[in-house]
């Protein structure tokens, strides 16, 4: 008898601080729209065929069907700015057939060792390493230095 004579106090204030935090009329929950939908990094890729030369159209079609087969299976876990593949499509438009192939195969041996890259490489804004072409051209008027940790916010 003595165990119900402090178990009833302690239900009744258990279910009083219950109901008095419970919703009631004047806080109304509001209905929320859910997106289960991953963001696409499709809408970055140009599928496109912007230059008419043969190497340039072969070299395209490689990437496309290396997007569409192997990437777009792998998903987006590159940790650089644009990912290799966008690399060699941008470094062929911006100098030749050769000439971009030996600066993705330089860039794919040197981004491939993942210790020290934060200490050498600007930071993109989706926290990626920003490494594009433009940086290894032989063109002095497009070539610019931008120091390691830097964060940089615009598309370029």
């Amino acid at each position: 008898m003595t165990k119900n004579k402090y178990f009833n106090p302690i239900i009744f204030s258990f279910l009083f601080v219950v109901s008095s935090f419970a919703q009631t009329d004047w806080q109304r929950w509001e209905k929320s729209e859910p997106n289960y939908l991953k963001d696409s990094f499709h809408s970055e890729r140009d599928y496109s065929y912007r230059f008419s030369s043969l190497s340039y159209i072969v070299l395209k079609s490689l990437v496309n069907a290396y997007w569409i087969l192997i990437s777009d299976v792998d998903g987006d876990n590159c940790p650089f700015h644009p990912s290799c593949s966008s690399f060699l499509v941008e470094s062929v438009r911006e100098t030749n057939l050769i000439q971009g192939t030996l600066m993705f195969f330089d860039r794919f041996t040197r981004d491939s060792n993942p210790v020290g890259r934060d200490e050498h490489y600007p930071i993109y804004k989706n926290y990626r390493f920003y490494d594009p072409p433009e940086i290894y051209t032989l063109k002095k008027d497009k070539i610019s230095f931008i120091p390691p940790h830097t964060v940089i916010n615009s598309d370029e």
